[in-house]
């Protein structure tokens, strides 16, 4: 029987491996990529010396005393020294602002060609624009060892009066497999991002850095492999190592590596892995729905898990079970459940959206778990405080989309004192957090009327005036037409459609009419507001949605004042080299511009929206008007299916939302 483990034991403070050595004036760590150091920012949890002090006071240190001499970049592995006491502190920073502490380093990168094994690099650093640092050579570029050291001195003098910082490294091939090589680097300064910008600077990138163009890898493939010093209270030298990760090996192999044919325990691994760069967001103690794997960008490509409180909903993706490229579903079953879960269940999301006609089949979506414990059939989640009803066996989606999550935070801070319409708003979650966020007034606008029944239940639980805060059954195109033309304008609009949506007389693909709903968005929105406009579509790229937004506000008049990309929370990291699947821009617009003034109508600010009857999508040259807002005491109806990112079709209409 598999031992039960709590989830809480996912995110611990400081796993014991990561601990090298220990003793009263030092503690060493293995820092795992991802981890920043030391986070500027005093609300954050998730750096190493925050995480590093809660493991002390948890065994008992009240002080938990740590000195920071040392830095890694967050993405770059392994050892990191930290004093226990301050005493200790002077002998250590000494060593290291004399360049006496020996650091080595290993690096992948390819295209090694016919340099020398063996070299150093001098530079002169410069900061260069989106945080990064460009390097200048040195006259002579590379030389020979024997005559950098007769020069090192007198350069180290002219450090500062010179232009730029003085950044010099000594390589060495360590392993070179066609035209994939390891370099150990041994840096004799310490300079923001030196070794990253010394190699880019020579051709030779490091694996998994973008920043500084290395190609593709997993991470990047930088790891701090040993470290040497005299110790702070004896003096005697003391050498610390960390083992090269596996990710190395397999790089270098260029061999394309099957992350199931390792087994239930090879996947359990990879999952703790990907659960534990996901501490920030679990150990907050405000949310308790989060995504622990993220397919390919956690390295098991065609699996999702989120977690929802005690309860974990697996998903796959793509082919069916058994076919070239699925992964094996019992195992990737059995290494969730492993993780010590009540319960797990299962969404079985086919290649194409379009075969599936009831998203509640047992085939796509069982009822029940088919792991361990059912969950309630419906409970409440929290993201960053605020309560959300889910229901983890009621179809294909499960009441909130958890990879919005910073967008909604983005609303509740944008939100106070504004009218927000929440377009396509599903259970209604956005519409929660601008209410939460101080939203003077708000219309949230569905098609289905079983999700509509959702959301008003959601801003019921926080209170919400219905009058003020209304919910609306209708389809959206025709009722932006009728907002349109009756003067109601919006300070913040939120546009989130599916990827593709079907009702009984017309069709809707993002990839095709994303502009045209687009234009109409922007046609409500009061001069000086904001449209958040998203899409996951992967057919849509980054770049053309853009466009889209841009032509759809000048098609409407509008003057885009600030067009910005948001990121992605960070439990949804995206597969290397690939694009993320959700784009999201938020556009802020000035004053009308000249056609607007001549084509429309002046907005009456405040101006209510009359109600009337749902519509299906507009036809060409025709508005529908209002829709009316469903009544409170209809029984909830199951809500219309959109594939990955909604919930199971109504008996009337089929909408699809792309994979999330």
């Amino acid at each position: 029987m598999t031992p039960r483990l709590s989830l809480s034991e996912l995110f611990p403070d400081i796993h014991p491996t990561w601990i090298l050595a220990e003793d009263g004036d030092l503690i060493v760590v293995d820092k795992p990529a991802g981890l920043s150091t030391h986070a500027p920012e005093a609300e954050r949890i998730d750096d190493m010396v925050t995480r590093l002090r809660a493991f002390l006071r948890g065994r008992g240190d009240a002080e938990a005393y740590l000195g920071i001499h040392q830095r890694l970049d967050r993405d770059t592995s392994g050892v990191l020294l930290f004093t226990r006491r301050r005493e200790a502190n002077a002998a250590v920073a000494r060593q290291f602002e004399g360049r006496t502490v020996q650091k080595t380093y290993v690096a992948a990168v390819s295209g090694f060609g016919d340099r020398p094994p063996r070299g150093t690099l001098r530079h002169r650093l410069v900061p260069a624009p989106g945080g990064a640092m460009r390097a200048l050579a040195e006259t002579g570029g590379a030389r020979e060892d024997r005559a950098a050291k007769r020069e090192d001195r007198a350069a180290k003098r002219e450090d500062r009066a010179a232009s730029g910082v003085l950044a010099i490294t000594r390589y060495r091939l360590l392993e070179r497999r066609g035209d994939r090589a390891l370099l150990e680097l041994r840096p004799e300064t310490g300079r923001t991002h030196q070794l990253r910008v010394q190699l880019a600077a020579i051709g030779l990138p490091i694996a998994g850095d973008p920043l500084y163009g290395g190609p593709e890898a997993p991470r990047l493939l930088l790891h701090a492999a040993e470290l040497r010093l005299d110790h702070p209270a004896t003096g005697a030298a003391a050498t610390f190592r960390s083992q090269l990760p596996a990710v190395f090996e397999a790089w270098l192999a260029a061999a394309p590596a099957d992350p199931y044919a390792g087994g239930v325990a090879a996947v359990e691994r990879a999952m703790r892995e990907a659960a534990e760069r996901r501490y920030g967001i679990a150990r907050a103690r405000d949310t308790t729905a989060l995504r622990l794997v993220h397919g390919a960008g956690d390295g098991l490509p065609s699996v999702s898990v989120d977690l929802y409180g005690e309860h974990l909903v697996v998903s796959l993706f793509g082919a069916g079970e058994g076919e070239p490229g699925a992964p094996p579903r019992d195992l990737v079953l059995d290494a969730a459940h492993r993780l010590g879960a009540k319960g797990v269940y299962l969404k079985a999301r086919p290649k194409h959206a379009s075969v599936i006609v009831d998203a509640r089949r047992e085939e796509f979506a069982p009822r029940h778990a088919v792991r361990g414990e059912d969950a309630p059939e419906e409970f409440t989640v929290l993201e960053h405080g605020l309560p959300f009803k889910v229901r983890l066996g009621d179809g294909l989606s499960t009441g909130i989309f958890l990879d919005q999550r910073e967008n909604r935070r983005r609303v509740r801070e944008l939100a106070r004192g504004a009218r927000v319409l929440n377009l396509f708003a599903y259970t209604g979650a956005f519409t929660v957090a601008a209410v939460a966020g101080g939203a003077r007034e708000s219309v949230t606008v569905d098609v289905s009327r079983g999700v509509v029944a959702w959301a008003r239940d959601n801003l019921a639980a926080i209170g919400a005036d219905p009058a003020a805060h209304v919910v609306v059954e209708a389809d959206v195109f025709p009722w932006l037409k009728a907002a349109a033309q009756s003067d109601r304008r919006f300070d913040l609009v939120v546009l989130d459609p599916p990827s593709f949506a079907t009702t009984k007389k017309s069709r809707f693909s993002a990839a095709s009419d994303f502009g045209a709903l687009a234009a109409l968005a922007f046609r409500v929105l009061a001069p000086g507001g904001r449209l958040l406009a998203c899409t996951n579509h992967r057919g849509i790229a980054r770049a053309r949605f853009r466009r889209h937004l841009h032509e759809a506000a000048r098609e409407a008049g509008c003057d885009v004042v600030q067009m910005k990309d948001l990121p992605d929370p960070v439990d949804f990291p995206s597969e290397p080299g690939a694009e993320s699947h959700l784009k999201s821009v938020l556009a802020s617009v000035g004053a009308p511009s000249a056609r607007a003034r001549e084509g429309a109508p002046p907005a009456r600010a405040g101006k209510a929206a009359p109600p009337a009857k749902a519509a299906p999508f507009a036809k060409a040259g025709k508005a529908a008007p209002f829709a009316k807002a469903a009544p409170p005491a209809r029984a909830a109806k199951a809500p219309a299916a959109r594939g990955a990112r909604r919930g199971p079709a109504a008996p009337a209409r089929t909408t699809r939302r792309g994979a999330r």
